[in-house]
């Protein structure tokens, strides 16, 4: 029986914890908008842009490597305790970051809020799929949504605001009230009957899974920069990852008690989710982080504009959702899933031709497509998971499928910045104006004032070697929208949820 038995369903107030959720939920899209747009400010403030893509990469390794703990948490102590820790430990981490005096500490505060972040999206996920019945979701699934658009029009504007006017600092403050807010209507309006267990917890999944994602993520972002490719390093990283990730999968079949339950993955619409919420969020983080220095550093637009492209993402995602949770009772899975994928596909390749003369318009066009796919797609996926699943596995399964797409985010922000920096480094190394040029030159193209002081040789030699490196980022989001829209050819055929 559900832990959210007869009693806790008559106290439970579905409206209010809803609020609650969207405000957890809000918590977390704003955060993702905001530091997008403020990065070329902090790196142009704290330098360092060869430690640019380590910003995502941190954050997205906590959230990815906790995700799954905090699921089977969830199943153990009921969804309201732990939310409540992550959203506390998220607060503590985005306090340090505002206080942040150089990059390795920013890093280092990101970790602290990825980890706490690991628990707000897939329990907020998981809490509508307790409350509310299979056809309700899919509208619910809607509404949650919206919280992406609520979030790309006020996240990039105000960030816009205070990185132009005010201090990076503060986008990184303005969770505190939000996330206060949501812990209090948690708390007054949500209640849950747990039939209490023998707690199981697989520390040694955990263990495993943190050495094989962060070997990887150091092999993908350093690898060819600090690290040579022959190097002994870089093969001893190699090494790691694989044998890491093969007794990973091996803890996992043998453990009684697995943090990833590898036979709900024998279900093949499960599979197929998971799979191509891998490939999409690789895609997702190559278009959010590395978008905004393309349009400060070589367009040479603002803050705030930059904000708007990808502010376009954020506006595409929840209109999409909304209509996703429309078409799923009519047409089903497979066909809202697929509409996404080829709308992925449309928007990456905006971004393939896009050329600094085309502008910012063309950039939130590419953006806007990218949000319609992962809306549609991502939103067809939580509720076909969720409808395969009962309670007692519901935790784990959707953070199963939140770990899917926050590891490839966390791989693409490694692979792609490790791309970025590769290209980049042989650009300036081939460039004959100056053999002694660093990556973190392109650091005077995210400040105004020092882009003003270039020369116009220096200037055009920089921005061109951006280009063609953001140019090879965003083929290789191209090549990801294609597995994604092939990986969903692989779901079952369905009628819709009313049939």
């Amino acid at each position: 029986m559900s832990s959210l038995g007869k009693q806790g369903l008559k106290k439970t107030k579905k409206p209010y914890v809803l609020i609650a959720v969207m405000l957890a939920m809000f918590m977390g899209a704003i955060e993702a908008t905001i530091v997008s747009t403020a990065m070329p400010a902090i790196v142009g403030d704290l330098g360092g842009f060869s430690l640019y893509s380590w910003v995502f990469s941190a954050y997205l390794l906590m959230n990815a490597v906790t995700v799954l703990i905090y699921g089977k948490l969830s199943d153990l102590f009921g969804r309201k305790p732990i939310i409540t820790i992550g959203i506390v430990i998220f607060l503590i981490g985005s306090i340090l970051c505002g206080f942040s005096q150089s990059m390795t500490q920013l890093i280092l505060f990101r970790f602290i809020q990825g980890f706490g972040a690991g628990a707000v999206l897939p329990m907020a996920t998981t809490i509508v799929g307790d409350i509310y019945t299979k056809e309700e979701r899919a509208k619910i699934q809607g509404y949650l949504s919206s919280v992406w658009g609520i979030s790309a029009i006020s996240g990039p504007l105000i960030g816009g605001i205070l990185v132009e006017y005010v201090s990076w600092r503060y986008v990184f403050w303005v969770n505190i009230p939000l996330g206060l807010l949501a812990i209090a209507g948690l708390w007054l309006f949500l209640h849950e009957n747990i039939e209490k267990k023998k707690p199981s917890i697989d520390y040694g999944g955990a263990l495993l899974l943190v050495i094989t994602v962060s070997s990887l993520m150091i092999v993908l972002v350093e690898g060819g920069v600090r690290l040579p490719w022959d190097s002994w390093q870089t093969m001893f990283l190699i090494s790691l990852t694989a044998a890491g990730l093969a007794a990973f999968i091996y803890h996992e079949v043998k453990t009684e008690q697995p943090m990833m339950p590898f036979d709900l993955w024998k279900v093949r619409s499960i599979l197929v989710a998971n799979a191509v919420s891998l490939t999409a969020g690789i895609m997702l983080i190559g278009i959010s982080s590395f978008l905004p220095a393309f349009v400060q550093g070589v367009m040479e637009r603002s803050a705030t504009v930059a904000g708007f492209t990808l502010t376009a993402m954020s506006i595409g995602w929840p209109i999409s959702a909304t209509i996703a949770g429309r078409l799923l009772l009519k047409a089903g899975y497979f066909l809202t899933s697929l509409i996404g994928g080829i709308s992925l596909m449309v928007g990456a390749a905006f971004f393939v031709f896009m050329q600094p003369s085309f502008g910012p318009l063309w950039a939130a066009g590419g953006s806007f497509f990218i949000g319609v796919g992962m809306g549609l797609s991502s939103t067809a996926f939580i509720v076909s998971i969720q409808s395969n699943v009962e309670w007692k596995v519901r935790g784990v399964a959707t953070a199963a499928n939140m770990f899917m797409r926050n590891l490839g985010t966390t791989i693409g922000a490694a692979l792609l910045g490790g791309i970025l920096n590769s290209r980049l480094k042989d650009y300036l190394q081939r460039s004959e104006a100056d053999n002694e040029f660093s990556i973190d030159e392109v650091n005077a193209l995210l400040s105004e004032s020092e882009r003003a002081s270039l020369s116009p040789g220096l200037l055009q030699t920089l921005q061109d070697g951006l280009t063609s490196s953001l140019h090879t980022v965003y083929l290789v989001v191209f090549i990801f929208a294609a597995l994604s829209f092939m990986g969903i050819l692989f779901l079952p055929k369905d009628k819709g949820l009313k049939e």
